[in-house]
């Protein structure tokens, strides 16, 4: 039988009390004890006993922190730690604020119109898909499981625009039509790259805030009662290389709120937890609240809340359950919120390779073995973050089967972690908390309970890694506890920090080089992700813009050629790529080989009926067959042109124009008033 626990609230209820109650302690135990029916006794001198009023039920009192006198003083002050984590974050990153949009920038900043709105795109925004103006682009719709419902930074990228310069609805229109990359014709699309920068500097300031909430966090919840390990738990995630891709990528910027406005509602739900002050339940609703808008990650909570009430505030399961009810109620509105907007997955995406990177595997067991295998991958990386790459798609990493050694590592690995969570579970210790942080978090993202599009991704594990820095923080701390004497033990501390920091940083330093844009990334990972699919189809397209603006005709045509090499490997990975059969077409129009880019533009259109302004595409065509001075194959092209969009005019007045050329050159004469020749290929 459990031991009996009086509250103050109880006095009245048991004379056993008021002979044992020490009046100076919260919460007092008495073992075992057994009421009986004991004969009340008259005592006429007694004053009636007042009821008691009724006060917010007391938690047991936390122990102060106690401070290690072999280590300075100021280096316990959070003014002192914030300063270090916020310098150590802008001292590693300062060296993106020159870079430029890579790789889903595209889809989520560049091909996004609601952002160049400014101020009056923000409604589009919280009432839409994150890639809903992407898809539509592309004659198509959600093509992702679940779909991508993280309005809160692209919010962010929309205020910022407004104080950039707003572009007005045609603006927009005419900059998305023309994919202006590396194109920059307009005044606003001069604007738009020239603030770029800007926005990766604001990423950097994100992130300081980030590890200076996340140090707050674990000061005032994780490791309130030792201070210093939080601080060696913040360095070392501030410090680790695998988040550079968050960082130095500006759409990342999602992963970065996230996790801020997770560490301010742990902060404010304990609060309220100690202080029963409705104000820190309200702050703590609201941010957690928030942190659904900014990504999914926020549902860990549930489990994550109650589990910190149960470790570091002694709660029972009961008041544990009954603090995170709010929570539970508050995403229940979060989903219903989020399902009627998000729109149903495109039925046709589910069997796309690149959407569902399991679509090939033989069976589910394979698909199981595989995912299993993957998840250890992020264990590796935490552990030796080399090397790292932006892309771990098909077919980065093959199939597996039960019968593979990875399998077994990763599948004994987790197993180890979840008994190890139970384990310290039962002894309300952080190492507990530490796992199941990193645990929850990466079921949200291993594809084994969710299908989330990839096969993974180095800004995936970023929440997880909080659980890693918290674990190494208390090893390491309690490991070099035990040198003696103790002044070798704190030196030896301050040389292991000194040595992984120095490793980190270097690490980080140098991979935000490769961030620098979409041509230094894929140039660079190639070497680590020979067999991607989307590595190799972005390396051939670096060969085609970078041809764009060669003025050597002689290297513009083997960057060309070196283009279509890539994208033969990438087609021979992935045979139905639509976009690789698109740009492979360019590549050969740009080469002036226009029956090679009429077969790439056929195959494509055959994959993709829908593929958007595709007469566009063979207009362009049409004229390159024109320039080679195949009149009549530039006619049938035009002709296909107006069969697909009637109201093209540009076609019809090109066959004016070579019809009469060919009159011409029939009669032998020059034609009166003959149009001049069609543009030439975009």
């Amino acid at each position: 039988m459990p031991p009996v626990i009086f509250w103050r609230s109880n006095v009245s209820l048991f004379s056993f009390f008021h002979t044992h109650y020490d009046k100076n302690a919260e919460l007092v135990t008495f073992g075992y004890y057994y009421p009986t029916m004991a004969k009340k006794i008259k005592n006429t001198n007694r004053k009636p006993v007042q009821p008691a009023q009724k006060k917010p039920a007391p938690v047991a009192a936390l122990a102060p922190e106690v401070k290690d006198p072999l280590i300075p003083e100021w280096l316990y002050s959070f003014k002192v730690q914030a300063l270090i984590v916020a310098l150590l974050a802008f001292g590693l990153y300062c060296n993106t604020f020159k870079h430029e949009y890579a790789l889903d920038d595209t889809i989520v900043i560049v091909k996004n119109e609601y952002v160049y709105e400014g101020f009056k795109g923000i409604g589009d925004i919280l009432s839409r898909d994150a890639y809903d103006s992407y898809y539509k682009q592309f004659n198509s719709s959600n093509q992702l499981s679940g779909g991508r419902y993280r309005p809160l930074s692209i919010v962010t990228f929309a205020i910022e625009q407004q104080f950039f310069g707003a572009s007005t609805r045609p603006e927009v229109d005419s900059m998305l039509e023309r994919g202006f990359t590396y194109q920059i014709n307009s005044d606003a699309e001069q604007q738009f790259y020239s603030r770029m920068h800007v926005r990766h500097v604001i990423n950097v300031l994100w992130y300081m805030a980030c590890v200076v909430v996340l140090l707050s966090f674990l000061r005032q919840v994780v490791f309130r009662e030792n201070t210093i390990i939080a601080l060696i738990a913040a360095v070392l995630f501030t410090a680790h290389p695998i988040h550079t891709e968050v960082v130095a990528n500006v759409k990342s910027r999602d992963e970065i709120m996230s996790l801020l406005l997770i560490c301010t509602t742990f902060i404010y739900a304990l609060k309220y937890y100690d202080d029963n002050k409705k104000t820190n339940l309200y702050i703590a609703l609201a941010t957690f609240f928030l942190a659904y808008l900014a990504k999914e990650y926020a549902i860990s909570l549930l489990l994550l809340l109650p589990l910190a009430f149960y470790v570091f505030r002694g709660a029972s399961i009961n008041k544990c359950f009954m603090a995170t009810l709010p929570y539970i109620l508050l995403t229940g509105f979060y989903l219903l919120v989020r399902f009627s907007i998000v729109a149903p997955m495109n039925a046709s995406s589910d069997n796309d390779i690149l959407n569902n990177p399991y679509a090939n595997a033989t069976d589910d067991l394979q698909r199981l073995a595989t995912k299993i295998a993957t998840s250890f991958n992020y264990i590796r990386l935490l552990v030796f973050p080399h090397p790292l790459s932006s892309d771990y798609s098909y077919n980065t990493i093959p199939y597996k089967n039960f019968t593979h050694p990875m399998v077994w590592v990763s599948l004994l690995a987790h197993v180890a972690l979840f008994r190890g969570m139970f384990y310290y579970f039962k002894r309300r210790h952080v190492l507990s908390f530490a796992i199941a942080f990193y645990l929850l978090n990466l079921l949200l993202v291993c594809n084994i309970i969710f299908n989330i599009g990839g096969t993974m991704g180095e800004r995936l594990i970023y929440h997880s890694s909080v659980g890693f820095c918290i674990a190494v923080a208390y090893l390491l701390y309690k490991g070099m506890e035990k040198i003696k004497p103790a002044t070798a033990g704190r030196m030896a501390l301050a040389g292991c920090m000194l040595l992984i920091v120095g490793l980190y940083g270097f690490k980080t330093i140098d991979r935000n080089k490769a961030w620098k844009n979409d041509e230094t990334l894929f140039n660079t990972d190639i070497e680590n992700a020979p067999n991607s699919v989307l590595v190799n189809a972005n390396v051939a397209s670096s060969y085609v813009n970078r041809a764009e603006m060669e003025k050597d005709s002689v290297k513009k045509d083997q960057m060309l050629r070196t283009s279509i090499i890539y994208y033969n490997k990438v087609l021979e990975i992935h045979p139905t790529f639509v976009s690789g059969y698109m740009n492979r077409g360019v590549a050969y129009l740009k080469l002036g080989m226009p029956d090679s880019a009429k077969y790439n533009y056929n195959k494509a259109k055959e994959l993709y009926p829908n593929y958007p302004k595709m007469y566009e595409v063979y207009y362009n065509l049409g004229v390159c067959y024109y320039l080679a001075g195949r009149v009549q194959d530039a006619i049938n092209m035009w002709q296909t042109v107006l069969r697909i969009e009637p109201k093209y005019t540009l076609a019809q007045q090109s066959i004016n124009t070579a019809v009469q050329a060919m009159n011409a050159q029939q009669q032998q004469q020059p034609a009166s008033g003959t149009a001049p020749p069609p543009q030439a290929p975009q």
